[in-house]
């Protein structure tokens, strides 16, 4: 079988969970022609990359999926970019709040993500799963990490990429965006399939 890692974040900005995270516990070891590595990362700029590399490293993995969560979309997000910027408008998990710092100095101001995104939404929308291509991954951890893995990685047969879920219904009040844990989960069981 192929090999997977995917990865999800702590929680962070005061959440007591993160749907990534959460999503990501409750996929199957095995998903089409992929066997899953889970590895938590933690919400901190360069040590989450870090962890994701080395763990990398040790399981010369096929693919590389890692998830962060997004409040206010609407639905399952592949980021189809990574920027070489990292722009905090709030503290990490470590207090880190840097501005207008590259990710890895002197590299490309962006890279395209690997993975098939565009067919992995196509998987989901056939099932009329909420989602889309997203063309930012912001500047937060979530980039730091998408950024690093595509730098790291860039001209290997190793395709990296990046998926934004929404919030979980318990997360938020009334008019705010979310999906439930389940919808999800089979949308990524989906994607997945598709890569």
């Amino acid at each position: 079988m192929k090999k997977l890692l995917i990865t999800g974040f702590d929680p962070f900005d005061g959440e007591t969970v993160n749907t990534s995270w959460e999503a990501v516990k409750l996929l199957a070891d095995e998903i089409g022609p992929y066997r899953l590595t889970k590895l938590q990362l933690p919400t901190v700029f360069g040590k989450a990359a870090d962890l994701l590399l080395d763990a990398a490293k040790s399981l010369q993995p096929d693919a590389i999926l890692c998830l962060g969560q997004a409040g206010g979309r609407k639905g399952i997000t592949p980021e189809v970019v990574g920027i070489n910027l990292r722009e905090a408008r709030i503290p990490d998990n470590q207090g880190n709040q840097p501005q207008n710092v590259p990710v890895v100095e002197g590299g490309p101001a962006a890279y395209f993500a690997t993975l098939p995104v565009r067919a992995m939404v196509s998987a989901m929308e056939a099932a009329q799963i909420p989602c889309g291509l997203s063309y930012s991954a912001g500047a937060f951890v979530c980039n730091d990490v998408l950024y690093s893995a595509l730098h790291h990685f860039q001209g290997t047969s190793t395709q990296v990429g990046f998926v934004h879920v929404p919030f979980l219904p318990e997360q938020v009040g009334d008019g705010v965006p979310s999906m439930t844990l389940q919808d999800i989960v089979r949308g990524l069981m989906l994607a997945i399939h598709a890569m």
